[in-house]
C-alpha cells in the first residue's frame, strides 16, 4: 500500500511540505507507505498540446522529460492513492502546480489512474484555499478517481511551518484524510470484488 504526495509549491520545506508531512506521518501509523515529490523552484512548462504522450509506443509519457512528471506518472502507477499539495497564488494553486499537474494528469493513461484514489491540500496564509480545493479536485474527477474527503476542507494556514503547527485544526483535518485514505486503501486491498466494467468510449462536440 502506497501514496504518492506531490508538493507544488517552490518551497522545498515551507508550509505545503508541511502540511504533507503530517499527512505522510499518519500515514505511516496506520501502515501504509508514502513518498513526497518536489516540483521545485525551476520553471515547469505546461501542456502545449503535442499529445506525443498518446502516441504508440510513448503512451503515458510526457515529451518534455526535464522535471519530476514523468517520474511522478511511474510512482502512480505502482501506488494506490495520491495527494496534491499546493499554496494558493492569486485564489489557485501556483502557476508551477498547475502546469505541473495538467501534463501528469493528461500524459497518464487512464488505467494508471481509474479507481485510485485521490486528494489534495491547499496552503495559505489567509484566503483563495478553497477555490484552490476546488480546483484540485477537478483532476481526480475526470479521472475516474474516487476523492477522499476530511472533517473539513483540506485547509492549512500559515506563512511558516510553525505557523501550519499551531493551526490546530488545520492539523486535525490532514490526519483525518491521511487516516481516511488509508482506511479507503486497506478496504479496496482486501475486497474482491471486480471494478465495473466501462461502456465504450464516445466523444460529442458540441457543434452547432
Amino acid at each position: 500500500m502506497k501514496v504518492v504526495l506531490v508538493n507544488g509549491s517552490p518551497n522545498a520545506n515551507g508550509c505545503t511540505f508541511t502540511g504533507l508531512s503530517i499527512i505522510k506521518e499518519q500515514l505511516a501509523e496506520n501502515g501504509v507507505d508514502s513518498v513526497i515529490f518536489q516540483v521545485g523552484k525551476n520553471p515547469v512548462i505546461g501542456c502545449v498540446s503535442c499529445r506525443s504522450c498518446k502516441q504508440p509506443g510513448k503512451t503515458g509519457k510526457c515529451a518534455f522529460d526535464n522535471d519530476m512528471v514523468n517520474t511522478v506518472g511511474d510512482a502512480l502507477r505502482e501506488a494506490d492513492g495520491i495527494i496534491l499539495g499546493s499554496p494558493v497564488h492569486y485564489a489557485s494553486a501556483s502557476g508551477a502546480a498547475t502546469s505541473f499537474f495538467d501534463r501528469l494528469f493528461y500524459s497518464l493513461e487512464p488505467a494508471a489512474k481509474r479507481l485510485k484514489f485521490g486528494a489534495c491540500i491547499a496552503s495559505c496564509r489567509r484566503a483563495g484555499s478553497v477555490t484552490t480545493f476546488d480546483q484540485l479536485n477537478k483532476y481526480f474527477t475526470i479521472s475516474q478517481m474516487p476523492v477522499v474527503s476530511s472533517c473539513y476542507w483540506n485547509t492549512i494556514h500559515g506563512f511558516t511551518p510553525e505557523d501550519v503547527y499551531a493551526d490546530e485544526e488545520g492539523v486535525r483535518t490532514m490526519k483525518i484524510l491521511a487516516n481516511n485514505m488509508a482506511y479507503l486503501i486497506k478496504c479496496k486491498c482486501q475486497s474482491n470484488i471486480e471494478p465495473p466494467q466501462e461502456p465504450p468510449a464516445v466523444m460529442t462536440n458540441f457543434v452547432r
